[in-house]
């Protein structure tokens, strides 16, 4: 198949799989709305830099591909950049990042990076005039987040946060019904997270050759070389990410912040605590934790790992025991997950919406989503704002759950009120010489 044929081929087969779920009227939408073509001549394709050259990192700018060159691979390990190589054997190589932002070829940059780069590269790219497909969690810390808002603004570039969930129609018919009131007023969220792992001590070992440990580490407290804390397995260290609270939280919880119509503003409150103490010398970012979340309608979101039912009498609830997200309204509730969505009242899913709904931003595929939008210049499905505002969410839970109480969130001013330490924690300071300004 050329190209174009492909892409549509392969696009109606997803629409096609989707549907198997989705009622008939939506997938009929979905399939009418369509999506944005491949490149139409070589003049029209973009240059694209990936930075971050894990499983991640290759298999997003894989879908990428098909609308650009891919011309530079950025990595700090030998080991994953050869692997990118293999995809794209012209792309000229690079280990600093701040490389890649000179070369005036790049159009995009696709950031894969470990979590706390995020926010550092995709800073630097917008700075230098480049669009960014930046993967979730935005950003390791609120303070991150409201920078990112800033630079998009300032900068006039596109940023689309890696948040795919909001391109799957299924998720998008649960918060469109949701926002109608089919299944009444809305009442509670509960979002159900996989448990993180616990596990531990280990023991430093020596660096792998082709591997810069100093610059993987970054901004963060230097610390001598462990496996466990690099590449698929980082995002249970605290000092890199938060756990699986900010890794599918930053799904899950966006999605619920859709739903309720705080996709821009948030929760007035965090109240949460861990479940089970860490390893000492293993993981640190809790595994096991139970949050509650509060907002100015006297909605109540709770957010839980699959083995947590601390607000619930201690008995396990069917939804608890897989992850996803539960709608309750006044008349009945909504369940969606990926690839399955189900209600209490199954005719609100067979009736179509009428003309007169509240129907949401519409994307069929999230890098698609991008391509779009670095060429027409309007606001991707999730752009920075509403990235930072539910990273921002998952980051309010785990420091409530790390100092085990409730805080307080002024969501327009974007602070935490009346506790000095939890509103400390909405920063990290930055291991020398990394900071905003070295960009």
């Amino acid at each position: 198949m050329n190209i174009t044929s492909r892409r549509n081929f392969l696009k109606a087969a997803g629409i096609s799989a989707a549907a198997s779920t989705l009622p008939n009227w939506f997938a009929e939408e979905c399939r009418a709305q369509g999506q944005v073509n491949p490149s139409r001549s070589a003049n029209d394709r973009l240059g694209i830099a990936l930075v971050g050259c894990g499983g991640r990192g290759i298999g997003v700018t894989r879908g990428a591909a098909p609308y650009g060159d891919v011309l530079a691979v950025c990595d700090v390990d030998d080991a994953q950049m050869a692997r990118a190589k293999e995809f794209w054997p012209t792309a000229r190589t690079f280990k600093d990042f701040r490389k890649v932002m000179e070369l005036e070829e790049v159009d995009a940059v696709i950031c894969g990076t470990v979590d706390h780069w995020h926010t550092l590269v995709a800073l630097a790219a917008m700075r230098a005039g480049k669009d960014v497909y930046c993967e979730k969690p935005l950003t390791l810390c609120i303070d991150e987040g409201k920078r990112l808002v800033a630079a998009e603004k300032e900068t006039g570039r596109i940023l689309q946060t890696g948040t795919q969930q909001r391109s799957d129609p299924r998720f998008r018919l649960a918060c469109e019904l949701v926002r109608n009131k089919r299944i009444g007023q809305l009442k509670e969220i509960d979002v159900y997270l996989p448990s993180g792992q616990r596990k531990g001590p280990f023991q430093s070992t020596p660096v792998p050759v082709g591997f810069d440990w100093d610059m993987w580490q970054g901004q963060t407290p230097y610390v001598d070389y462990v496996e466990e804390r690099a590449h698929r397995t980082f995002r249970y260290w605290w000092e890199y990410s938060g756990g699986t609270m900010t890794d599918w939280g930053a799904h899950h919880n966006d999605i619920a912040l859709w739903a309720a119509g705080f996709e821009r503003s948030g929760p007035i409150s965090a109240h949460g605590k861990t479940l089970i103490d860490m390893i000492p010398g293993g993981f640190t970012a809790a595994s096991q934790y139970a949050l509650e979340f509060r907002y100015s309608n006297g909605l109540v979101h709770r957010c839980r790992s699959t083995t947590a039912n601390a607000w619930n009498g201690g008995v396990l609830e069917p939804f608890a025991q897989k992850h996803g997200i539960r709608f309750q309204g006044s008349s009945g509730w909504i369940w969606v997950t990926r690839g399955h969505m189900e209600s209490s009242i199954p005719e609100i899913l067979t009736t179509p919406l009428p003309s007169s709904a509240e129907r949401l931003y519409v994307s069929n595929g999230h890098m698609e989503n991008f391509i779009d939008c670095v060429r027409s210049r309007k606001e991707p499905v999730c752009p920075s704002e509403i990235g930072h505002r539910s990273v921002t969410v998952c980051h309010l839970g785990v420091i409530a759950a790390r100092l085990g109480r409730k805080i307080e969130w002024d969501p327009d001013r974007e602070q935490i009120m009346g506790d000095p330490q939890a509103a400390a924690s909405a920063a990290r300071e930055m291991r020398k010489p990394w900071d905003y300004d070295m960009i």
